[in-house]
């Protein structure tokens, strides 16, 4: 099997949630504490050996390539200020020359035509897919533990979570095979689907590992759930043609596409830091105090 050496990051998307902060900022350098989103899934990416960073990018996302280049005036003020520990972080940001891409997705035609926008990068194979909106809080990151199964199994993997029952029309659900503690055979896989129509409340989160074989697929352009490309389509299709695993997610996963989610991450994320925690446990307890 060929190492999972490549990560897609499809962030073309509008958000339009988080109208108008979003309007000329990209939703994926939204801060959580002090650190965008979208880097919180580039350090994922690196800690489970990702070598090559795919951006599938839309209009007015310059600020992410922007993000992890040189910063040539910034990094000489700071250094020149003494300010190390802040031109350290600067520098943790920084993607090095020739292992970032990007490529345009033209129009939002959803998840799978992002992933297929990417295919002339990915070749030959196999790669991981990363939602910068899907923040995931674990001590062993979630993509590092895929890998690992990628390499045991080979395929596909997944990562997965349950759902309440009425929220499957969120998400796409899996049809479960046989389990083997947090490992879970993968039969089928559909789209959001109604409570009614769901073959479980498994669904599947942000993060995939996936054979370059998908975008055969994916080429068909054929349209799915609210008339789009969906990934999850094309994966149904490779059921039974290669090795499909879910991984249940041992963590905290975090949907900062919503404004709901996107603070709570916020809070949680501070409450990690030790320089930070005190001072917020104290703000929050005063807040619900006032109520």
């Amino acid at each position: 099997m060929k190492p999972v050496r490549k990560a897609i990051f499809p962030v073309g998307g509008l958000g339009t949630r988080f109208l108008p902060a979003t309007k000329a900022l990209p939703k994926e350098m939204l801060p959580i504490v002090d650190k965008p989103l979208i880097e919180y899934a580039v350090d994922e990416a690196r800690a489970a050996g990702i070598e090559e960073f795919i951006f599938v990018t839309g209009r007015g996302k310059s600020a992410i390539e922007d993000h992890f280049d040189n910063h040539y005036e910034l990094e000489q003020t700071l250094a020149e200020r003494g300010k190390q520990d802040e031109l350290e972080q600067v520098n943790q940001a920084k993607l090095d020359a020739g292992q970032v891409a990007y490529v345009r997705q033209m129009s939002p035609l959803g998840l799978g035509h992002a992933v297929w926008c990417a295919r002339n990068l990915v070749n030959d194979e196999p790669f991981a897919v990363l939602l910068a909106d899907d923040l995931i809080q674990a001590d062993t990151p979630t993509l590092a533990e895929m890998v690992d199964v990628y390499e045991t199994h080979g395929g596909n993997v997944v990562s997965l979570m349950e759902v309440p029952d009425h929220h499957t029309s969120r998400y796409g659900i899996v049809e479960p095979g046989e389990s083997n503690g947090r490992l879970v055979e993968i039969r089928g896989l559909i789209e959001k689907p109604a409570p009614a129509d769901a073959p479980s409340n498994l669904a599947i989160v942000g993060r995939y590992v996936l054979q370059p074989s998908i975008m055969n697929h994916l080429s068909e352009a054929k349209t799915g759930a609210g008339n789009e490309i969906q990934l999850t389509d094309s994966m149904m299709a490779m059921v039974g043609e290669v090795p499909f695993n879910g991984l249940r997610l041992e963590g905290i996963r975090y949907d900062c596409g919503t404004k709901s989610g996107f603070l709570a991450a916020g809070i949680a994320f501070a409450l990690m830091r030790e320089d930070l925690a005190p001072e917020v446990r104290e703000r929050i307890g005063r807040l619900l105090e006032a109520e």
